[in-house]
């Protein structure tokens, strides 16, 4: 019998010889046509569980050529390398480079620290310069649980550190069971479970309305943010937040669930957020000293917490009777009462857990009062909100004043307060059109363009960053969807951070020529509009690319609106780093980033 060999070299049977070519063709078509296909492919062999399948974009697209399969950048074959501008990426060689913080690991500054009193190693010491490298991925990284599921459980591959199961075994803030980590929701203050916990507190003040008069919540301290993952069942955002390492990768495990969270310290410097921002500040054994240093961590407090805003202390101070609580009871009473803090609830659960609520005052009729001025009030507020890289102050920040009765007015009670006018939005007659006009065009933009035309897989997205906010339009335009956004206001632009407090959002201040206090791989999407054009005159946006690539996941979106010609910069910038691209409009460019990193092989000496 002729073998397919002979049959194509003596062409005895033309119908099957023309038949074998065109089918050859077609293979060879669909191999060089269908990159997003392999793309996914890949996804589902590294994680052997079904990827999400990219929907068809819905407007005119370019699908960019990627990098994904070229052997000159570490791929298996394929496309030629000079189609593009090369960019040369290594693996980041420091310790623990899987959770590499360039600004919270740089072990040679915190070395040179001359006192650690008031955990100055656990502030922002960024290097110089700031580092190009890939951060590499866990053994066995898998495309994280999908929300709600993550909430109660996580891959253990993901976040593999297990100290903190034997740490607080005990008390039940999270277990390992097989592959996974699960979080039953219990805590150090929560004997009951943390669902018991927050019916405790709104029983103790039922006037906090959770998710009506209380939208916006920072916990202190927060372990692994099951208070905030549970408060979200309420309507309400909290910030999560606690310094790195202090209980051994407590914020990853929270970005993981895909809790809001970020990595922060009340050490000597003030916090990333504005004044008067959060409706209620909340702290269970935090292991805060509050009257430090004179009093600055509350002081610090004060500042960012909102006029008539409550502050809830659930510790061992307020319910045991030792000589040490007691001393700490004390010299809290004396601080709170000179800085014009009330006592509006002071009690103890069945479980012996006690709790007490301060409120902020709304007026300055009690420091007037005051027979001694101290801590005397700050002077007038020469700049709005600043705060990035700012020493701790020693005195009463001021309090706002709003309409012609100069007294602060309380947002709207949610829903509604997320498109009232905010509170502090200036004054000026076309301020509050611009921000109507802001939100109309970012709710337009979100339903008619980004959820509908773009090539991005929403139902995978639960983490979301907005690198340059403005009045948090974009995250407005998202509120019904099971995401939560960061909204990022970049140090050199209009401080609109208050007003986006303002509106039930939360947020931070950054300076996106540095590294952001976050892990590695921990937000599902990046979004930017208009913010690297500004970025190219203070800082190589290749740093920029790394930084997002260290921060998103596997898997996960960078979405960029932008000139044409700042797409025309970042395209063989992200192309480089293997993510696979698609252009819409000239003016939209959405990456997906991919499990590839570099490799000794096939970096050049």
């Amino acid at each position: 019998m002729a073998t397919i060999g002979n049959l194509f070299k003596q062409r005895k049977y033309p119908f099957i010889f023309v038949l074998s070519i065109l089918l050859l063709t077609v293979v060879v078509f669909l191999l060089t046509t269908t990159a997003p296909i392999t793309s996914v492919t890949y996804f589902q062999q590294q994680q052997q569980r079904q990827p999400p399948v990219l929907p068809p974009p819905q407007t005119a697209a370019v699908s960019l050529p990627s990098p994904a399969n070229t052997t000159k950048n570490g791929g298996n074959g394929g496309e030629d390398s000079s189609d593009f501008e090369t960019i040369e990426w290594e693996v980041c060689k420091v310790p623990m480079a899987v959770d590499y913080i360039p600004c919270l690991d740089n072990l040679l500054a915190i070395k040179q620290l001359t006192s650690r009193r008031h955990m100055e190693h656990r502030e922002r010491h960024c290097p110089d310069p700031t580092p190009r490298c890939l951060v590499p991925l866990p053994d066995g990284y898998k495309l994280p649980v999908p929300w709600p599921k993550s909430r109660d459980m996580i891959w253990y591959d993901n976040v593999p550190h297990p100290k903190l199961v034997d740490y607080k075994k005990d008390q039940n803030w999270v277990q390992k069971s097989g592959d996974y980590f699960v979080f039953p929701g219990g805590g150090t203050q929560f004997k009951e479970g943390v669902t018991s916990y927050i019916e405790f507190v709104e029983k103790s003040l039922p006037k906090i309305e959770f998710g009506k008069h209380i939208r916006v919540v920072l916990d202190v301290g927060c372990g692994v943010a099951s208070f905030g993952g549970y408060l979200l069942d309420k309507d309400v955002i909290t910030m999560s937040f606690a310094p790195k390492d202090e209980h051994e990768a407590q914020i990853q495990f929270a970005l993981e669930r895909g809790i809001p969270a970020t990595l922060a310290v009340i050490g000597t410097q003030k916090l990333t957020f504005p004044d008067d921002a959060y409706d209620m500040i909340h702290c269970a054994r935090c292991r805060v000293h509050w009257d430090a240093d004179g009093g600055k961590p509350l002081l610090e407090l004060n500042r960012i917490l909102r006029p008539g805003g409550f502050f809830v202390w659930s510790a061992t101070p307020v319910y045991r009777n030792n000589e040490r609580d007691r001393n700490i009871w004390k010299a809290m009473v004396a601080l709170t009462e000179s800085m014009c803090w009330k006592v509006v609830a002071k009690t103890v659960d069945a479980s012996r857990i006690g709790l007490v609520i301060y409120q902020k005052p709304v007026s300055y009729s009690c420091y007037k009062q005051r027979k001694d001025n101290y801590p005397p009030l700050c002077e007038r507020k020469q700049s709005l909100n600043s705060s990035w890289y700012v020493p701790l102050g020693n005195c009463i920040s001021r309090l706002p004043v709003g309409g012609k009765s100069n007294l602060y007015n309380w947002p709207t009670p949610w829903p509604q307060r997320l498109s009232s006018k905010p509170p502090s939005l200036s004054t000026e007659p076309d301020a509050e059109e611009a921000f109507n006009e802001d939100t109309k065009h970012w709710s337009a933009l979100v339903f008619d363009v980004y959820q509908e035309g773009l090539a991005i897989n929403w139902s995978s997205v639960r983490n979301v960053m907005d690198m340059n906010s403005s009045y948090g339009g974009f995250a407005a335009a998202f509120i019904d969807r099971p995401v939560w956004v960061m909204n990022v206001v970049p140090i050199d632009a209009q401080d609109t951070l208050s007003i986006i407090f303002d509106r039930g959002l939360i947020g931070i201040y950054h300076d996106w020529c540095e590294s952001l206090n976050t892990y590695p791989r921990t937000y599902d999407l990046l979004h930017s509009s208009f913010l690297f054009t500004k970025l190219t005159q203070r800082c190589d946006i290749r740093y920029v690319a790394a930084e997002m690539d260290r921060i998103l996941r596997p898997g996960g979106y960078a979405l960029v609106q932008d000139t044409t010609e700042m797409i025309n910069k970042l395209i063989p910038i992200l192309r480089s780093l293997h993510w696979s691209l698609n252009l819409y409009q000239d003016h939209f460019l959405v990456g997906q980033k991919g499990f590839w990193r570099p490799t000794a092989a096939n970096i050049r000496n």
